[in-house]
């Protein structure tokens, strides 16, 4: 478990499930992430996630002063299955308040010291704007635009750092 500022990180776990449905049904989350998908791919996307071997991870994440779920965060392997991506959905009441930015370096962190990574990629379409916003602000490198799911996505990836002693 992780806590932030804001929020708790923690692993997911099977009762979290009718949230993370309830995520995955909400037509704003869904709006750059191809539409609300079957209630039985959702359901066989969770158990996935719950199966996934390391460094795949994925984090139920909560408002750390009233435990509400917020939001579901994962790094998980990339299409081309030679690095590892940082994926993120919100609920919608939770955007523009800085708990994207506070999770996501938080896990940035977590999969350069605990999983060991030296890259982190995260993909996003063009055309959602505050997503490209915070990839930004974490640091991290726009280094491709290509079409996939038919439409203009935008490839960032951030490269972990030796700190000299």
């Amino acid at each position: 478990m992780l806590i932030t500022e804001n929020c708790i990180i923690q692993s997911l776990k099977p009762n979290h499930v009718e949230d993370i449905y309830s995520l995955y049904c909400n037509e704003d989350v869904r709006a750059f992430l191809g539409g609300v998908p079957e209630k039985s791919y959702i359901y066989s996307s969770f158990d996935s996630m719950l199966q996934a071997p390391l460094p795949n991870s994925y984090f139920y994440i909560s408002l750390k002063n009233k435990n509400e779920f917020i939001g579901l965060v994962s790094i998980d392997e990339y299409h081309e299955k030679t690095t590892y991506e940082l994926s993120y959905q919100f609920l919608p009441q939770y955007w523009g308040k800085g708990y994207a930015f506070e999770v996501l370096f938080a896990i940035i962190h977590y999969g350069f010291d605990s999983l060991n990574l030296s890259k982190i990629v995260a993909e996003t379409q063009t055309a959602n704007i505050a997503s490209c916003r915070v990839l930004e602000k974490l640091g991290m490198q726009k280094v491709k635009v290509l079409e996939r799911f038919g439409h203009e996505q935008a490839v960032f990836q951030l490269l972990k750092t030796i700190e000299k002693e």
